[in-house]
């Protein structure tokens, strides 16, 4: 009895031994992996892509570099590889431009701040009111469907994709709608902190002209701040601000598109949509960094490092907006919206141009 149990059981052991010599005959990588070693079978990637995207965001960020290189390097990780994070980046792009815009209100004097509001806010009101009426315009012309057109126009006439964000929702715009909308914004954004520069050197543009141009002319606040910083202080002083006035916008067009929107509704028997009006407090927040960097002289080193890291933080929020540019955004926006943002920042920007050029406006 015994002898029997004992041949059975050294018929178990050979054949489990049998079947480990087989299977590991068959795949020894997990010998290897406990190892920690990396099967030879395996394909290498040539490169990690979110390791590239925190190797360009750290360099991005840290003084490095200039704005308009961050862009760009933004934009070939967006066009080469598949973004990793594309809704976490979106979302901490808008975060760090609001943080990086009150760290540079550090460095700015309070009394630069009200003499720019003071003087740029006719000009913001003249500026945004005829981008508005020739925006639509040309959404009709060139029949862009939707609310893409009312976007878009929007989107040039305020802050580009702040604006953007906020009017959607109460618009109950569709994603489709958005991306188009964005897309197109971006994309301009992209040219015009690049191309500016160029354009006010080669007329010799004072740094309050270009400030006051850059603030008026182009779409998104991180792009005229980058192209400001990059043309000189004062241009820096005199486009934040103006910008920052214009951005204060959104909230009356918020609450008009509310309006209009519900009267809609109502005349077509349908309920209202509610949306939030989305108040960009960081604007008082910088307001309120200038007022402490003018009262309270005595902590200037302090104010000038934060001044500095917002600059850093800028930059670093350009290089994340130049990711989410893609194929597919392109692919996305289509010929007509295209056009009617093309041709709307075209003939806005050339417009203030010649007024900042001339003298008929400025700072």
């Amino acid at each position: 009895m015994v002898s029997q149990e004992f041949t059975e059981a050294a018929r178990e052991r050979a054949h489990g031994d049998a079947g480990m010599a087989e299977e590991i005959h068959r795949d020894p990588a997990p010998a290897s992996a406990e190892l920690g070693q990396t099967d030879p079978r395996t394909p290498t990637k040539p490169f990690n892509a979110r390791s590239v995207f925190f190797l360009g965001l750290l360099l991005a960020g840290s003084g490095l570099v200039s704005p308009p290189v961050a862009l760009v390097g933004g934009i070939a990780f967006g066009f080469t590889v598949v973004h990793p994070y594309r809704k976490e980046a979106s979302s901490l792009a808008k975060l760090l431009l609001q943080i990086s815009v009150i760290l540079i209100g550090f460095g700015i004097n309070l009394q630069q701040v009200v003499h720019a509001g003071k003087s740029g806010f006719l000009y913001t009101a003249i500026s945004i009111c005829s981008a508005v009426v020739l925006g639509l315009l040309l959404g009709k012309l060139f029949k862009v469907g939707g609310k893409a057109s009312y976007l878009i126009t929007l989107g040039t006439a305020i802050c580009g994709g702040s604006a953007i964000a906020a009017i959607a929702p109460i618009m109950d715009a569709n994603e489709e709608e958005i991306s188009v909308s964005m897309g197109t914004v971006f994309l301009l954004n992209s040219v015009a902190l690049l191309l500016f520069p160029l354009i006010g050197w080669w007329l010799h543009l004072s740094q309050n002209q270009f400030g006051l141009w850059a603030a008026l002319a182009i779409h998104d606040t991180s792009s005229v701040v980058g192209a400001a910083a990059k043309y000189g202080p004062q241009a820096l002083a005199i486009g934040t601000t103006v910008k920052l006035a214009r951005a204060l916008w959104i909230v009356p067009v918020s609450l008009i598109t509310a309006a209009c929107m519900g009267r809609a509704a109502r005349r077509g028997g349908r309920t209202a949509h509610q949306a939030r009006v989305n108040v960009p407090w960081f604007i008082f927040l910088f307001v309120a960094a200038s007022v402490l960097s003018t009262y309270l002289p005595r902590f200037i080193g302090t104010y000038l490092d934060l001044n500095r890291l917002g600059k850093a933080g800028l930059t670093a929020t350009l290089f994340l907006i130049g990711t989410s540019l893609s194929k597919k955004t392109l692919q996305a926006v289509g010929i007509k919206p295209f056009l009617q943002g093309v041709i709307l920042w075209i003939l806005l920007g050339t417009a203030s141009l010649i007024a900042v050029d001339m003298g008929l406006i400025s700072i």
